[in-house]
């Protein structure tokens, strides 16, 4: 495992719906090496069977490329890989009872979509790092919770590092840099377009020169 430090920079999610299976690995490497530090892998679908399969497969793509590698919701699958975080959602554990489970090394990141005070909770529970969204209209979850760019500044007061997520792409992931996300989350506009090296670099450049 990394050690507990969240990269800035882009934070690439896979997508069944945009990757198929036999593409996820080489779409992730490519990804990684056009500057994706974070690689989320996020499946809704399958078995767990599969599930492992890929997230292994994953999970020694980052290792090679030099990424954090993030399991979604499933703190099995991530203990199961040698994840470096897992990332939980509302209906997930909360943070201090996967802190107790998983020990100290591991890097966990909470969805707090529009809301600073589960943001502060998530942190007080054990949270390195929140995650505010959807910060512009997603085409993933089209009926997202919108969550306004200001949010993106409270990482001096939280004492974590930001992760914006939703609808970004390489012409407002300026404006999420700008207000003050040390990552952006970026799904559609690294893997949707056939070509996530080249996103991946073009995103990585854009958000660079705005912070």
């Amino acid at each position: 495992m990394t050690p507990r430090i969240l990269p800035r920079g882009i934070y690439a999610v896979t997508d069944p719906g945009l990757t198929p299976d036999e593409q996820l690995p080489v779409a992730v490497a490519a990804a990684a090496r056009g500057g994706a530090r974070i690689v989320q892998y996020r499946s809704k679908r399958g078995d767990p069977a599969t599930r492992l399969r890929e997230a292994a497969m994953l999970r020694s793509v980052c290792t090679q490329a030099g990424a954090v590698f993030i399991v979604n919701d499933d703190v099995a699958l991530a203990a199961a890989v040698g994840a470096d975080g897992v990332h939980l959602g509302r209906d997930d554990p909360e943070p201090g009872a996967v802190r107790a489970r998983m020990g100290d090394e591991l890097i966990i990141g909470v969805s707090c979509y529009a809301d600073p005070a589960a943001a502060r909770a998530a942190v007080a529970a054990g949270a390195d790092y929140v995650a505010f969204g959807s910060v512009f209209p997603s085409p993933i979850k089209p009926d997202a919770v919108r969550a306004p760019l200001e949010l993106l500044g409270l990482g001096p007061e939280l004492g974590v590092p930001v992760v914006a997520i939703g609808g970004i792409n390489e012409d407002n992931i300026a404006s999420v840099a700008a207000a003050g996300a040390h990552a952006a989350a970026v799904i559609s506009g690294v893997f949707a377009g056939g070509e996530p090296e080249g996103a991946a670099r073009r995103l990585s450049k854009a958000f660079a020169g705005a912070r």
